[in-house]
């Protein structure tokens, strides 16, 4: 599988990296540990070579099931994330204090049982006014060996600029995909232009385009899956949504892919975007990613998709 230079770090990712959200069992409604691993696992079989996680992500639950996972393997690239912290009550609330930070990146040290984390991340840019105080402070933990790498996610162009007084920033992840366009006008030409290595996520916007999505399946969705309420999964967009799904189907099959593997192929086909993050649940999903990291849009294929999207 094919390896794409990250930004101005020292890494090269393969075009499609598996994203763990799912697999912490919250949010998506349930999920079996033993299943997560063994889509960790296939995914790396596969030669996916780097995982994209946070601390949020089932409260601590995908950090864990991710470490055991990697346990024993030859390890594969670790990004989390840290700003978005909870209670005992369960109860969600964001900080980029110092301290709070400080304690976020030892938890998920110990949850992935690894000594270094590839890539730490600034989930959200939220608190605001921390922004300065959480940034300076992945700066110092860089410095200091904790992690190796240090990048933001949903930023946007003044807030990765108020950070990049402090400390290069090294990578950026922005949502992206044809129902998420919006950082196409100024973020990613930005990353473009200063080597800011870019992963973007839900390429296939949360499984909207994915070519499985149906108005029944929505509705069987479990109550605990956020995409039940999820505003592209309603009408007026969804009719839209599903119609773009169908074209993405139809140039698939053609070429003996899913609308899934087109969807993502879409994102990648902009030259600012390094890769993308993908998340599966079952293994079988996996083999998927493969397919999906070498396959590649014709010119016209993709300005079909285009015509569509205006």
């Amino acid at each position: 599988m094919q390896t794409h230079q990250f930004g101005r770090t020292d890494m090269r990712i393969t075009a499609i990296g598996l994203g763990t959200w799912a697999l912490g069992g919250n949010q998506w409604g349930p999920q079996d540990d033993q299943e997560s691993i063994a889509t960790i696992q296939r995914a790396l079989d596969l030669g996916i070579n780097w995982i994209d996680t946070a601390a949020i992500y089932g409260l601590g639950g995908s950090e864990k099931v991710v470490g055991r996972a990697i346990k024993g393997r030859k390890q594969p690239y670790i990004f989390t994330k840290c700003s978005l912290i909870w209670d005992e009550e369960m109860q969600v609330r964001s900080s980029l204090r110092a301290s709070s930070i400080r304690h976020e990146v030892e938890e998920s040290l110990r949850r992935l049982d690894i000594e270094t984390i590839d890539l730490y991340q600034i989930h959200w840019p939220n608190p605001d006014p921390e922004i300065e105080e959480g940034w300076n402070t992945l700066a110092e933990l860089k410095r200091e060996g904790k992690v190796r790498h240090i990048g933001v996610s949903n930023f946007n162009v003044a807030q990765l600029q108020r950070a990049e007084k402090i400390a290069p920033v090294e990578t950026l992840q922005p949502p992206y995909s044809l129902i998420h366009r919006q950082a196409e006008h100024e973020i990613l030409p930005y990353c473009q232009q200063n080597t800011i290595g870019t992963i973007v996520y839900s390429p296939m916007a949360s499984g909207l385009l994915s070519g499985h999505m149906t108005r029944e399946r929505i509705a069987q969705l479990p109550d605990g899956d956020w995409r039940k309420q999820g505003q592209e999964f309603q009408e007026p967009r969804l009719t839209r949504n599903l119609a773009l799904a169908d074209l993405l189907t139809a140039i698939g099959k053609a070429r003996n892919v899913t609308a899934g593997t087109v969807a993502i192929a879409w994102a990648l086909h902009n030259p600012a975007v390094t890769a993308a993050i993908v998340g599966v649940r079952h293994p079988y999903q996996a083999d998927e990613l493969a397919i999906a990291a070498d396959f590649h849009l014709s010119e016209a294929e993709y300005q079909q998709i285009e015509q569509f999207s205006v």
